[in-house]
């Protein structure tokens, strides 16, 4: 049996089918082993790395057709983590997020291709400062089991993506402080055990 592709959000999963017939799963991410980074080179000399230490959503599989499975994502942008007191507080502020005005950023998924046996491209709408872009997650699968230490079943999958914050309008300290964003995901998602998803995979 070989496996196909499932997204997560932010992002993409992969499971192997043991039904035939079309099965939809639902999963909620397990924000304890859930991680979003962010990297952008600051004048030259280093690509600084931030994280976002909050956010909400989920995803669905559609067993039957991959394809038309599903990922949102939601992001406080206030949740942005610098490691400095002064940098969380200017990149908040208005020549970068924003938070203010802009509480939120978010992720809706718009098309999967599959690109390999644990790989896939997840394309989706990125919403940033009002300003509404695709952008284009490359995700593999980590691992789809039973938690070894407990009864629900996970998946786990990596995800990477490259952006250019000025299509979103966030264009302050250009080109000294980098344009181009990359963009590091780990995942792990619980399946909420409902009806027949419940057994897909046992």
């Amino acid at each position: 049996m070989r496996r196909i592709l499932m997204t997560g959000a932010l992002c993409a999963l992969m499971f192997t089918p043991s039904l035939a017939h079309a099965q939809i799963e639902n999963y909620t991410f397990d924000k304890e082993h859930t991680q979003i980074f962010f990297t952008v080179n600051h004048l030259g000399f280093s690509n600084s790395t931030g994280s976002f230490q909050t956010f909400d959503g989920g995803f669905t599989f559609d067993r039957g057709e991959p394809q038309k499975s599903k990922v949102e994502l939601t992001i406080p942008t206030d949740s942005l983590e610098m490691n400095d007191d002064k940098w969380n507080e200017h990149l908040k502020g208005k020549d970068f997020f924003n938070v203010t005005a802009f509480p939120t950023m978010t992720f809706k998924s718009t098309k999967i291709d599959v690109t390999g046996e644990n790989t896939a491209n997840i394309t989706g709408d990125l919403t940033l400062l009002g300003v509404t872009h695709p952008v284009t997650l490359a995700a593999t699968l980590n691992k789809a089991d039973k938690h070894p230490f407990g009864d629900k079943y996970m998946a786990g999958f990596s995800a990477t993506a490259s952006l250019k914050r000025s299509e979103f309008g966030m264009d302050y300290g250009l080109p000294m402080v980098g344009d181009d964003v990359k963009i590091h995901i780990e995942v792990e998602g619980i399946r909420e055990d409902t009806g027949n998803a419940g057994t897909a995979n046992k």
